[in-house]
């Protein structure tokens, strides 16, 4: 056996190893390839502007992705979260007009700290109240909404100029969208350092199986708590990156809810919870977003792109319960 058969056979179980655990992953990478050469082929003048104005269109939603991943891992739900977009994104635009720069870098940080906050009282009431997350944020989600109107009852307000500049244009290729590279670098320092801690773990651990968890001694409130904190800092980041991306404040929430859910099942997160990362949502974001692209360059009733993504969605849903019965097996 040669040297190169060798060392060969050592990587491959690495590999291979890595190939079954982001399968879906990579399915889903293979399925966002067809379809940007499928965009090319009915698009031909689709390029590097297109690509930017993809990774703007995307930008907010993948934030709200990112948030409902990490409560969905923990083993929940939010269903306020395009609330909370809504309500941070007046904040910031009715804050941020006629005033300076540096007083917009003061109105992103407390939007930031009210994400936070939002968050938190979801997850304290989740723990103190032991209703169902569907439940508690549901509720919620009718307070953010309201706070959002008494806010400005219109779209409105303005955001700051180095903020919108933050999503538009090119990094130093046209290629390479600038929303996109900020969006993958606030995600990447937050969530690798996340995954790889003790509070990593216990959020995963506490979606798994919270018996189990709790006998391992992990704090099982205090884990769901900080999970949807974490999950309101990334809605006060979709929400900002609204008004960045629109330029006001816009009150009422947008399918941004229902959206991440779905980014979050086709990118692989299971809603039994303790399954799944971020990148797979961030995928599908993209995938979604050129599905409802697609159907607008052939001239189709925008409404079918819905239609679309629900059968996607049901047939991921589908291959999940099927994989999912053979593990089981």
């Amino acid at each position: 056996m040669t040297a190169l058969a060798v060392t060969t056979r050592r990587h491959n179980p690495d590999l291979a190893e890595w190939a079954r655990r982001d399968s879906w992953t990579i399915g889903l990478m293979v399925l966002l390839a067809l379809l940007l050469g499928f965009t090319k082929l009915i698009q031909p003048n689709y390029g590097a502007f297109g690509i930017q104005g993809l990774g703007i269109s995307i930008m907010p939603l993948a934030f709200a992705a990112v948030a409902q991943a990490i409560v969905v891992i923990a083993g929940g739900i939010d269903l306020s979260i395009g609330s909370m977009m809504a309500l941070t994104s007046v904040v910031a635009a009715t804050q941020m007009e006629g005033q300076s720069g540096t007083f917009g870098v003061a109105v992103v940080a407390g939007v930031l700290l009210l994400g936070i906050a939002l968050g938190a009282l979801n997850g304290a009431l989740v723990v103190a109240t032991r209703v169902p997350d569907i439940i508690v944020t549901l509720a919620t989600s009718f307070v953010w909404a309201g706070l959002a109107l008494l806010v400005t009852a219109a779209p409105g307000g303005a955001a700051a100029p180095w903020l919108m500049s933050l999503t538009t244009g090119a990094f130093l290729s046209d290629w390479l969208p600038k929303a996109a590279i900020v969006l993958v670098v606030i995600v990447a320092a937050i969530w690798i350092p996340l995954s790889r801690s003790r509070l990593g773990v216990s959020l995963y651990a506490v979606g798994s199986d919270q018996l189990a968890a709790f006998r391992s001694g992990v704090a099982i409130g205090r884990t769901k708590v900080i999970a949807y904190a974490i999950a309101g800092l990334f809605g006060g980041l979709a929400g900002l990156s609204l008004t960045a991306s629109t330029g006001i404040g816009t009150p009422v929430p947008g399918p941004y809810t229902l959206q991440s859910v779905a980014a979050v099942v086709l990118g692989g997160v299971s809603l039994a919870g303790g399954r799944g990362g971020v990148f797979g949502p961030l995928v599908a974001v993209i995938v979604l977003q050129l599905i409802q692209n697609d159907t607008t360059f052939l001239g189709i009733d925008p409404n079918y792109a819905l239609v679309v993504q629900g059968v996607i969605l049901v047939g991921v849903l589908i291959l999940g319960s099927l994989l999912e019965s053979r593990r089981a097996g």
